[in-house]
């Protein structure tokens, strides 16, 4: 499948992790799923797309990501690494965790470095790396039947990183794991974005995530998704739990959710 455009030289230039311009995504249903959007994401920043359900949040990151093609438009992502290091310019986490369930953890982790055909001792030292970096190094044989939600997803998040990818794209990771699960993901993801200094998108349904993990907020409009509104949550870093029961946070998920309102109300299917 085609993968998305790239121009670095112009890109980079600019600063930019990705950059989608008029980007359209229409289906061989005859669904226009998505646009024209465009979207500028600058490198190191941490952005979310929040919109209803069918909106193309999800199709955005699978074009970005290279999974599928724009219909129009075009799609421009940064890279400095090479498939034949065993790296990847993106890491991609999925909604569902997606583990092997005959593999550990481990053998689960080294997945993507197996296909680069990345040397054994390599791949070991890689996958610790990236085991510790979620708090799993102790789980490393374990099995996914043996692991909680809030585990299989940590050793999700471990996979896309094993690669060492510029930019981390996320699919409404948490929105299946209970509150006090999500909040600490919630916590652990913006500890490592401050520590790897990672290009993150990430796609919620929630405002109140949306505005706790963001530097900004992209609501979409309801299918064919585009830019509604953006929102800067501009506050003290590194935040934390006095954030999210701050006057600020709070006046910031009431700004959000009114201009998400009307998203909802011209939603057309889920």
């Amino acid at each position: 499948m085609a993968g998305p455009v790239v121009s670095e030289t112009d890109i980079d230039a600019a600063g930019l992790a990705v950059r989608l311009r008029a980007v359209t995504k229409i289906y061989h249903s005859g669904v226009t799923a998505l646009g024209p959007l465009d979207l500028e994401v600058a490198k190191g920043q941490f952005v979310s797309l929040l919109g209803p359900s069918g909106c193309g949040k999800s199709t955005a990151l699978r074009l970005i990501a290279g999974l599928a093609a724009p219909s129009a438009g075009r799609v421009d992502v940064s890279h400095r690494a090479s498939k034949a290091d065993g790296c990847h310019p993106i890491g991609f986490v999925f909604q569902e965790p997606t583990l092997m369930p005959w593999a550990s953890v481990r053998e689960n982790v080294r997945l993507p470095l197996k296909l680069a055909h990345v040397t054994a001792t390599e791949a070991d030292r890689r996958i610790a790396e990236a085991l510790a970096l979620v708090d799993l190094c102790e789980f490393a044989d374990a099995y996914p039947r043996e692991l909680s939600g809030g585990m299989k997803m940590r050793v999700s998040l471990a996979r896309a990183l094993v690669t060492d990818p510029d930019i981390l794209l996320l699919d409404e990771p948490f929105a299946a794991l209970d509150e006090i699960t999500r909040f600490r993901l919630n916590n652990d993801l913006l500890a490592l974005w401050r520590k790897l200094h990672k290009t993150i998108i990430f796609v919620t349904h929630s405002v109140f995530e949306s505005v706790y993990l963001s530097q900004r907020v992209i609501v979409m409009t309801a299918r064919p998704g585009r830019l509604a509104r953006e929102f800067r949550i501009a506050t003290v870093e590194p935040r934390g739990e006095e954030f999210r029961t701050s006057v600020d946070y709070v006046a910031y998920c009431r700004e959000v959710s009114s201009a998400l309102a009307p998203s909802y109300s011209g939603q057309r299917g889920a």
